[in-house]
């Protein structure tokens, strides 16, 4: 009898954003990721509010399209501005409550933590995220940087699969506690 093929989890990142949304689909098995699919909803200078509708819209779409196991999303940490941070939490409540309506279970990471996962500094900037997502999904280009974010949240999940939620939400290993 062959061994049984490893589990391979559907996961989709999310970088919430008022504007740009961006989004990354991934089969991984903790160890081996492929992107299923990836881009960004951008909803332009709308009304605040149909920028919202649409952000759910859009994210609750590729819940039914793509059925993921379990949604990544990047957390709030810090905003200089009190309006963008207000809607930037708005916007990730629209992301949150399409995930959870479409029966997924969500996770939430830390800048920090997505970076430490993928690049292996909590420092790392935006061109360094990007060049290290092409190059562990064997991508042909670089995606755009709100792209790359959400693929990246997607593979920082990956990577904490069966690691429990209290040791994997430290931002560095200053912070990580057995």
């Amino acid at each position: 009898m062959p061994p049984a093929a490893p589990l391979r989890h559907r996961i989709l990142g999310i970088d919430p954003g008022s504007r740009n949304t961006g989004y990354g689909i991934i089969t991984s098995d903790g160890r081996h990721s492929q992107r299923i699919a990836s881009g960004c909803i951008r909803v332009g200078s709308q009304p605040w509010p149909q920028r919202l509708g649409l952000i759910f819209e859009q994210v609750a779409a590729l819940v039914s399209a793509h059925r993921p196991h379990e949604m990544a999303v990047e957390q709030l940490i810090f905003a200089r501005d009190p309006t963008a941070a207000l809607k930037l939490g708005q916007a990730r409540g629209a992301v949150l409550c399409a995930g959870l309506q479409g029966g997924v279970l969500v996770h939430e990471y830390s800048p920090k933590s997505v970076k430490l996962a993928v690049v292996g500094s909590g420092n790392a900037d935006k061109a360094q995220v990007q060049h290290m997502v092409r190059i562990l999904l064997a991508l042909p280009e670089s995606p755009g940087e709100d792209e790359a974010d959400a693929l990246a949240i997607a593979l920082c999940h990956a990577h904490s699969m069966g690691i429990p939620a209290r040791k994997r939400a430290a931002a560095s290993w200053r912070d990580f506690r057995p």
